[in-house]
C-alpha cells in the first residue's frame, strides 16, 4: 500500500528530495516494471515531482523526486487517495507507532512557504524558528542557548577532566532545544541529540537549528554499536528515568555505548549524583564531582574476569 513511501513523505521537509536507485528504475524485467508502474502511480498521487530520471554508462539508473512545498496539490487531486492524515492519524511523536497510510499535510501554505523555509547556516543555529504544535517559546530557547554557552565555556572546558581535543563525537542524552550541541559548534566534533520519551517533543526545534537528533526511551537499548561515543552527556534526566527502570540498567547501557578511556558527564541533583557515583565506581570508572552539579566519570579499560 505504499506505507514506507508515505513514511518518507512524513519525514521529508516541504520541498525535500528523495533519491531512489533500484532495479525498477532501470531494468526491464516484468517484476521490475510492475514495481516501477506502481511507484509512478503512488508518487503522482502524493504530488511528488520527478526532478530527473537518468542512467549512467553502465546502465544503472536513478530517479530523484521532490515533495511539494505546499498543500495545494493535495486539495486539487481528483481522488483523495491516499487521504490526508487527521491530527489523530498524523502523530508527531512516532515511538512504537504503526506506519500511517495517509499523507501528513505540510504545515505551510503556498503563501508562506518561503518564510517557513529553514534559515541558512550558521544563522539558523542561534535563531529560534517556531514549528507546528511547538510548546517552546523564544524566551526558553534563548535562555537554554545562553545557559549552555556559558557552562561549556566556563565549566566544561576549564573544570572537567576531559581532553576535548581528542573528542570526535558526543551524545546528548536529554538534548532539550539542542543548546549543548550548539555551544560545541566550534569544536571539530559532531553531536547526536536524543529527545527522550516522556520529555517535551523538542526534536523539530533541533532539526530547525540544523542539528541532528532522534527519539529514544533510555529504559531500552540505544540503536548503536558498542563503544561508539567519546562523551555521553545527561542533564536532569536520571530522576524521572529511574521511576521507570533501574539505575543499574541505565548505567550498563551508558557503559556499553561509551568508548574505553572516555567520559560520562552527568548534570543532576546531588541526590542523583550520589546514587550514580557508586554504580560507576563498581564499573571501575574514575569519578569527580564538579561544583556540586556535575559528575564526570571516565571509563577505564577494566573488564570483569571470565
Amino acid at each position: 500500500g505504499g506505507k514506507p513511501l508515505l513514511e518518507l513523505n512524513r519525514v521529508l521537509r516541504p520541498g525535500g528530495f528523495f533519491v531512489w536507485s533500484a532495479t525498477p528504475v532501470y531494468r526491464k524485467e516484468q517484476r521490475d516494471q510492475d514495481d516501477w508502474n506502481a511507484m509512478v502511480t503512488l508518487t503522482k498521487s502524493m504530488c511528488w515531482r520527478t526532478v530527473v530520471k537518468s542512467e549512467d554508462i553502465n546502465g544503472i539508473g536513478v530517479v530523484i523526486y521532490q515533495k511539494p512545498t505546499s498543500n495545494s496539490c493535495y486539495l486539487e487531486r481528483k481522488t483523495n487517495e491516499p487521504h490526508l492524515c487527521s491530527k489523530k492519524d498524523g502523530s508527531r511523536f512516532p515511538w512504537y507507532a504503526p506506519l500511517d497510510s495517509c499523507i501528513l499535510p505540510s504545515a505551510v501554505s503556498s503563501s508562506d512557504e518561503t518564510s517557513n523555509s529553514p534559515l541558512l547556516w550558521p544563522e539558523r543555529l542561534i535563531r529560534y524558528a517556531s514549528v507546528p504544535d511547538d510548546s517552546a517559546t523564544i524566551e526558553k530557547f534563548d535562555a537554554d542557548t545562553k545557559y549552555w554557552k556559558q557552562v561549556i565555556s566556563e565549566v566544561c572546558y576549564n573544570d572537567f577532566p576531559v581532553n576535548w581535543s581528542s573528542v570526535r563525537n558526543v551524545m546528548d542524552m536529554n538534548a532539550g532545544y539542542g543548546g549543548f550541541a550548539a555551544a560545541l559548534v566550534d569544536k571539530p566534533l559532531w553531536v547526536m541529540n536524543v529527545v527522550p520519551i516522556g520529555q517535551s517533543d523538542t526534536l523539530p526545534v533541533i532539526f530547525s537549528r540544523g542539528l541532528i537528533g532522534v527519539y529514544h526511551d533510555w529504559c531500552e537499548s540505544f540503536n548503536t554499536y558498542p563503544r561508539t561515543y567519546d562523551v555521553l552527556h545527561m542533564s536532569d534526566l536520571l530522576g524521572s528515568l529511574t521511576k521507570r527502570c533501574d539505575i543499574l540498567e541505565v548505567a550498563a547501557e551508558i557503559d556499553r555505548i561509551l568508548r574505553p578511556g572516555r567520559w560520562l558527564v552527568l548534570k543532576d541533583t546531588m541526590d542523583m549524583i550520589k546514587k550514580m557515583r557508586p554504580v560507576l565506581r563498581s564499573l571501575h570508572y574514575e569519578t569527580v564531582i564538579v561544583k556540586r552539579q556535575f559528575l564526570v566519570g571516565k571509563k577505564t579499560f577494566w573488564r570483569p574476569r571470565r
